[in-house]
């Protein structure tokens, strides 16, 4: 698993890039199927269903032991773009839609705005599908009242915008590194290795790139000041990141094939950057200690900074 990059902190966000998780004292003895990760709020995105790298596998065990009263999909969540290379929809990726959908029958509300690779889905913008409304945009309201732009952020690249054949062509490198990031990583596991990624090396090495990301990262906060908010929350990149900045906060999701983030806003308004391969490990691990008093740190919470 690579690294999340580093940000900085303010007193309404957190950064987490162990995913570690706090066990929370109930006075009882579950198992670990039955601890939960729990949330007022979970943004996610760039899953990129249909890819050949999504980790769709991961993800739905994830969702499957997820509460919360919001969850935000923030684009690119299937991907369109792979009908034209080869589609890779596998039962894993069906586990996920059918989760989402059951979400939002039991009373979750999941909130879907397209990104640039499910953009098709914009043209039913206003309209719902299985009870998950479809919208170009919105504006989530922090339990402590701030008020943050939620978007997949593809409106705001250049690239993208003037050029969509440039963007195309640049999935289908990314789709190369990430297999032969996969083919590397298979050998550095033999050697006991943690997982390394290429593409995350090449973002922050090369000079255009870092470039790319700081012109877009400008670009969406600039938005939401524009707008009178107090921050934004975005994907697109596949760079997961909180950072507090003059004009705002940023908060980007990170994706589903290699970092594995997620976004969570505590029951009190605070943001936290999550590992969600780490959460995993946190809920499917052995009990915790007995505390002083004889009581087992069973539940797992979203993890609260110190």
């Amino acid at each position: 698993m690579s690294e999340l990059p580093t940000s900085s902190q303010s007193s309404h966000s957190s950064h987490s890039p162990g995913g570690a998780l706090a066990w929370g004292r109930f006075g009882g003895h579950k198992p670990a199927a039955e601890r939960r990760l729990r949330a007022r709020t979970v943004f996610l995105s760039d899953l990129h269903l249909g890819f050949h790298g999504a980790r769709a596998r991961d993800l739905h065990r994830l969702l499957e032991r997820l509460d919360c009263s919001k969850l935000y999909l923030v684009g690119d969540v299937i991907d369109l773009w792979q009908l034209h290379r080869g589609w890779h929809w596998n039962p894993a990726c069906e586990q996920v839609v059918s989760r989402l959908l059951s979400m939002a029958r039991e009373g979750v509300e999941v909130i879907f705005i397209p990104g640039n690779h499910d953009d098709r889905a914009r043209r039913y913008a206003g309209l719902e599908v299985g009870r998950i409304p479809i919208r170009e945009l919105d504006v989530h309201t922090t339990a402590d009242g701030r008020r943050l732009l939620v978007t997949h952020g593809d409106q705001f690249d250049l690239v993208i915008q003037h050029s969509r054949w440039l963007g195309m062509l640049g999935a289908l490198a990314y789709g190369w590194l990430v297999r032969l990031n996969q083919i590397y990583n298979a050998f550095r596991r033999l050697r006991r290795k943690p997982y390394w990624s290429l593409a995350q090396y090449l973002k922050l090495r090369v000079k255009s790139a870092c470039t790319y990301i700081s012109r877009f990262e400008e670009a969406v906060l600039g938005e939401a000041r524009r707008q009178g908010l107090d921050g934004v929350v975005c994907g697109h990149i596949h760079k997961a990141e909180i950072r507090q900045e003059v004009e705002g906060t940023y908060y980007n999701c990170g994706d589903w094939i290699e970092s594995c983030t997620l976004i969570v806003e505590h029951e009190d308004g605070r943001m936290e950057l999550v590992d969600g391969l780490k959460a995993l490990a946190e809920l499917d691990g052995p009990l915790a200690e007995v505390a002083e008093e004889g009581v087992v740190e069973e539940e797992v919470s979203i993890p609260r900074s110190a």
